[in-house]
């Protein structure tokens, strides 16, 4: 990764410490591997690795504080600073697909829950197949409780036939579950509002019963308040949601277009994000795969190109790996390219932090990277990775990022690093 990154006409160093081996990337993108946080006191980071192993370091030193075993594959990092002390909540991908909660300072494990005794045991020996913690959220309900809040799912493929067991949980201080909301659908993200009084909940494969792609539950018992769907055929739903207010923003992997919402679904307006393009006589689309809402402004993300009738293309879908962001009413503000695929987006207020990977159809060492952007005006900047950048974090002025190594099949060259790479914007 390149010494520094700039942003407006400040520069500010990263440091950086390696995290082991592992197996590199490939051209084509593999499964979530590994997890970062930036703990909200601001002086933790704290990374989740494909081994299971949690270790919080010191924000400015790198010194690790503590390390802990997960269950499982360490995919998912967030933290809460209560009355008592901070508490740092891991979701995994494994046999037990366990959500654990571990004591900041010391790295003992306060409580665990395996979504394995809900969701089943997988059945087939595969990564696709396990149990999987697909999303984190945590707040504090009406009488200033801490409340966790996860989104597990199981998939199995009989012959022709596939399913998805997920679950939806509430979790106490404890880990004592205070409610639970069980689908036959893939949820893939969750967001809370500022009250923590409504969950929104993203469904992203719906290929059963449960037939909508955003479910807003009620937090207190977990009733279902009201629900929203693109209306599109096919088990293609949801990517992604975000909640700013009294909106829900959406973006929809039915008709590959960005929605804001309000109260009870009412759809305040609609963008064409990456919808079905025609060019040089084939059918192009490609997935918005994120969005954050906040102040009224939206910005989505989209991801690779794909070709409607066939698995390769050597075409590029105008609208490819952009962020492009929106007012509250709409209109279009600011966009810009990001290069290559985004796993997921590091928030911390107004800044948005975007760790690129491979672009697997360009198969370009030359768009990894981490970019940032303000969500209000678009200004931020890049640094350069060599490897690829799967996970970012954020809060009070700390960025933090996991670098992966790659090897494309197609050069034999092995890029970059396993390792955190840390830096400060302020």
């Amino acid at each position: 990764m390149s010494e520094t990154m700039s942003e407006a006409d400040s520069e500010t160093e990263f440091r950086s410490v390696p995290l082991g081996e592992i197996e590199p990337a490939r051209s084509r993108h593999m499964w979530t591997r590994s997890a970062v946080d930036v703990a909200e006191s601001g002086d933790l980071v704290v990374t989740g690795e494909w081994d299971g192993t949690v270790t919080a370091r010191d924000a400015d030193s790198l010194a690790a504080r503590w390390t802990a075993d997960h269950p499982d594959h360490a995919v998912g990092i967030a933290s809460i600073a209560g009355d008592d002390a901070e508490t740092i909540v891991v979701a995994g991908r494994g046999e037990t697909g366990t959500i654990a909660a571990y004591d900041a300072e010391t790295g003992d494990r306060r409580w665990r829950y395996d979504t394995v005794d809900d969701l089943g045991e997988a059945v087939k020996d595969a990564v696709f197949y396990l149990p999987y913690v697909v999303a984190l959220e945590i707040g504090t309900d009406a009488d200033g409780n801490e409340v966790f809040y996860a989104a597990a799912r199981r998939y199995e493929r009989d012959g022709e036939i596939r399913r998805w067991h997920s679950a939806v949980y509430a979790l106490e201080a404890d880990g004592t579950v205070r409610w639970s909301y069980g689908t036959d659908a893939s949820p893939i993200a969750l967001d809370l509002d500022a009250d923590g009084e409504r969950l929104a909940v993203g469904y992203n494969r719906c290929m059963g019963d449960h037939d909508t792609g955003l479910v807003v539950l009620e937090t207190e018992a977990g009733g279902v308040e009201w629900t929203w769907d693109p209306g599109t055929v096919g088990d293609r739903r949801v990517g992604d949601v975000s909640v700013d207010g009294k909106s829900i923003a959406v973006s929809s992997h039915g008709d590959k277009r960005g929605y804001l919402l309000g109260p009870g679904g009412a759809e305040r307006w609609s963008v064409d994000l990456a919808c079905e393009t025609e060019i040089d006589g084939e059918t192009l689309y490609a997935y918005p795969n994120h969005v954050t809402a906040s102040d009224d402004r939206v910005a989505f993300v989209t991801g690779n190109t794909y070709a409607k009738a066939s698995r390769e293309t050597e075409n590029r879908h105008p609208n490819e790996h952009r962020i492009v962001a929106f007012d509250g009413l709409g209109e279009f503000v600011w966009e810009d390219e990001l290069r290559g695929f985004v796993h997921g987006l590091g928030v911390g207020g107004e800044r948005i932090v975007a760790p690129c990977a491979q672009n697997f159809r360009v198969r370009d060492p030359e768009t990894h990277g981490v970019r940032w952007f303000d969500l209000d005006r678009g200004d931020g900047g890049t640094a350069d990775v060599d490897g690829i950048a799967t996970a970012a974090a954020v809060d009070s002025g700390t960025v933090a990022v996991v670098e992966e190594p790659v090897e494309y099949h197609d050069d034999g060259e092995t890029r970059g690093e396993y390792a955190l790479r840390v830096g400060s914007f302020e």
